[in-house]
């Protein structure tokens, strides 16, 4: 049997295992269509909240926007959490993560998008585009078995996502004791070498992630996995559109 691994912390073995413990003949199984299906409607959510965030700021209410982009933080990682120890609360939590996520991204989206409106006009367009251009060619190879989540690539993806949450970790109480790491955020040739790797690592998770959601419809999961697997997969798609987002900012200040 194969061994569950991802570099997506919500997505793991012990959690698909513990769901097959509960009884799924009477919610029906988990597959593959219901866990896409139930990532469209997530997406969906995430755009309501991003798309109403923006329309405030337009509206000349940033004080507002602020605040619903502080609630989209923190609530997101809240329920992140909450979803990631009790999967089986997945199908209330998980739309409402989106929205969360929706919220945060429309504030710091156009945020950005004022800041480089002279100097990179388009950006955010162009960072929604590679991140869904990336994603779709993420599933066309792992769906043509162009690339294969052996153990070797899993554990190697892992390591590396648990190595970027580290050194993100280091940088933050770093900047709390005033040390100087401005490599992480300048357009320095390092900082945008970093960026790269880190949209490279996150684009692998996917590939992680639709093997994930694979497994678990073969296994026979309960239905309500599907929302687990589809939030899962929403977790990997907002970190890679937040890390293209970087990247095409450090390219912009290069100007």
């Amino acid at each position: 049997m194969a061994i569950f691994k991802s570099g997506n912390p919500t997505l793991t073995e012990k959690m698909f295992d513990k769901s097959l413990e509960m009884d799924a003949s009477l919610q029906g199984t988990m597959t593959v269509r219901g866990a896409i299906n139930k990532f469209g409607f997530m997406m969906l959510m995430l755009i309501a909240g991003a798309a109403y965030n923006w329309h405030l700021f337009e509206e000349l209410k940033q004080d507002t926007m602020n605040v619903l982009m502080m609630v989209g933080i923190f609530g997101g990682l809240i329920t992140a959490i909450a979803i990631s120890f009790k999967p089986n609360w997945a199908p209330f939590l998980a739309p409402l993560y989106a929205l969360l996520e929706g919220l945060f991204i429309g504030g710091i989206s156009v945020i950005m998008n004022a800041a480089f409106a002279k100097s990179y006009p388009g950006l955010v367009m162009q960072a929604v585009g590679l991140t869904f251009g990336v994603a779709i060619s993420m599933f066309i190879l792992y769906n043509f078995r162009i690339i294969n989540a052996t153990e070797r690539f899993k554990s190697v993806i892992f390591t590396a996502t648990l190595g970027i949450g580290i050194f993100y970790l280091l940088t933050m109480v770093l900047r709390l004791f005033g040390v100087n790491v401005s490599f992480m955020y300048d357009s320095s040739m390092l900082s945008i070498g970093i960026s790269l790797f880190v949209v490279a690592i996150a684009a692998l998770n996917l590939i992680l992630d639709f093997d994930m959601i694979e497994q678990g419809a073969e296994r026979g999961a309960p239905k309500f996995m599907e929302w687990y697997g589809a939030f899962g997969l929403m977790v990997t798609i907002v970190w890679l559109y937040i890390e293209m987002l970087k990247l095409l900012s450090k390219l912009g200040g290069r100007d």
